[in-house]
């Protein structure tokens, strides 16, 4: 890394908590993907999502610091009491705002967020005023709540919360547990897209199906993206156990979009779809990916709907799995105006394209820096880093690779580091501030299981973690192809996303 010694100039991974505090320029841009040293600028317009910085007006600041606060006195997102009668309490006191507009609910195991973003992008480009809930934030606590593409803004976000504060403290009372952090969190979502009003909203569920507090709404659209094993102490110890799950959000007279799955999956959600009279439409067979080239910062496509070929669609994102979440996207968005069904024809392939080359998606192999070039990537399970490591070796042009990974406790961590070895020449273990996070010494322990012990090295804060990566990477030269990529979890993607100067 280059030395700073002898000028004015702060280095900026030498204090974590003063770059969450200070204001950075932020890149307006998102959508700009490189691979290596080759860049492209999206044609498609300004990117649908962006990853908001702290507030700028102290006393919003204040505010915003302070509902979060509150919001860390409540049960975490990993302690769960499974039902959804407080969540549902909550939407009866607040006139169940939930049922106002239809909606689009998401879920799978891996890449239900970048889907949903997606399928916000293509209902926007036909002209409808969309609501978005997805979790985890990568930053801001403000993401998870977007109106018409933009996470709300900070002074929403705190009115939303002061308006149901009532009536949280009146469903608190009446219940055996207080409403959980992410139960109030989705209650002020539903209630701000009946507020705004949208025309529609695209909802991720937190975890499972069934008994997620999401689950009060009845999804006209139903997507299941790819399921796999994560949360199976929740959840079930095999795709198909899980799958029951997951089932929940499919609901009477739905169509449900199905990404490819695992056979036991598969059988268990489509038994669920006949019992409730849902339709079903199946990538691979109803729809799916015609073609995928690489392309300068993405890649093109062509995508089969329900409505016929969808032809040169550009998508500014690495990785077949993307191509895939592109198709159950356009799919789903086909479902909800009824393509396929009520109607034959597709959709206007320009709205399509343009909306496509808008997406973007933070922390999904998103590009922080060059000269040595670091990537960062949120998987955190085992079939999500052999996602992303494929797309590495798809998309970049890296000679030596080094990682830098923080990973929470309670995921599979040894299947996300075995993923991971054949790409990675060596490996810098830390972790991120969470309390779920794995200390840095027991996943070093298994990270030389995986790599041996020359190819670890551990450096407990990010911020070292980061330096010493990027210097290991710098040693090829700047020419030479080293690279950076930052991964293991979406905390610790988002910490690293601030030092190096996003958001």
């Amino acid at each position: 890394m280059s030395d700073n010694s002898g000028t004015d100039q702060p280095d900026p991974l030498d204090s974590f908590d003063e770059i969450i505090e200070a204001e950075t320029t932020r890149d307006p841009d998102l959508a700009v993907i490189e691979a290596g040293s080759r860049t492209l600028r999206t044609q498609g317009g300004q990117p649908y999502t962006d990853v908001p910085a702290r507030p700028e007006d102290p006393e919003v600041d204040k505010a915003l610091r302070e509902v979060e606060a509150e919001l860390a006195t409540r049960w975490g997102e990993t302690k769960l009491e499974p039902s959804v009668s407080r969540i549902a309490a909550l939407m009866d006191v607040l006139g169940e705002p939930q049922r106002s507009y239809p909606s689009i609910h998401i879920t799978g195991t891996n890449g239900k967020t970048s889907t949903a973003r997606m399928i916000e992008a293509l209902l926007g480009a036909f002209e409808l005023r969309t609501g978005r809930y997805t979790s985890p934030h990568v930053q801001s606590i403000t993401e998870r709540i977007s109106l018409d593409g933009a996470p709300i803004a900070a002074e929403r976000f705190i009115e939303t919360y002061q308006d149901i504060k009532p009536y949280i403290e009146m469903v608190d009372s009446a219940q055996e547990y207080r409403l959980s952090f992410f139960e109030v969190l989705t209650g002020m979502a539903y209630a701000a897209f009946a507020d705004a009003p949208v025309d529609v909203a695209v909802v991720e569920v937190g975890m499972g199906g069934s008994w997620d507090a999401t689950n009060v709404i009845d999804g006209d659209v139903a997507v299941v993206t790819p399921i796999d094993l994560d949360h199976t102490d929740r959840l079930g110890e095999t795709p198909g156990e899980i799958a029951a799950e997951k089932s929940g959000i499919i609901k009477q007279d739905a169509t449900v979009i199905l990404a490819q799955q695992p056979v036991d999956a598969a059988q268990v959600l489509l038994k669920k779809a006949v019992e409730v009279d849902a339709t079903v439409a199946r990538e691979g067979l109803e729809f799916g990916v015609v073609a995928r080239q690489v392309a300068v910062g993405g890649q093109l496509l062509t995508l089969r709907g329900l409505g016929g070929e969808y032809p040169e669609v550009y998508l500014p994102l690495h990785g077949a799995h993307q191509a895939h979440n592109a198709a159950v996207a356009l799919a789903a968005v086909e479902a909800f105006f009824g393509v396929g069904a009520q109607r034959a024809e597709p959709l206007d392939i320009d709205a399509v394209r343009k909306a496509f080359a808008a997406v973007s998606s933070p922390g999904r192999l998103e590009v922080v820096r060059r000269s040595p070039t670091v990537v960062l990537d949120a998987a955190h399970n085992p079939a999500g880093a052999e996602a992303t490591a494929e797309a590495v070796r798809e998309a970049f042009d890296f000679t030596r690779l080094i990682g830098v990974v923080g990973a929470s406790g309670d995921k599979n961590v040894r299947g996300l580091l075995e993923a991971f070895e054949p790409i990675f020449a060596e490996i810098v273990v830390t972790q991120n501030s969470s309390h779920r996070a794995m200390d840095a010494d027991e996943l070093a322990a298994l990270a030389v299981e995986v790599f041996g012990d020359e190819r670890v090295q551990v450096e407990p804060r990010l911020p070292d973690a980061l330096e010493a990566a990027i210097t290991l990477a710098e040693e090829e030269g700047e020419f030479a192809g080293g690279g950076v990529l930052v991964t293991g979890s979406v905390i610790t993607v988002g910490e690293a996303r601030l030092l190096l100067g996003k958001g």
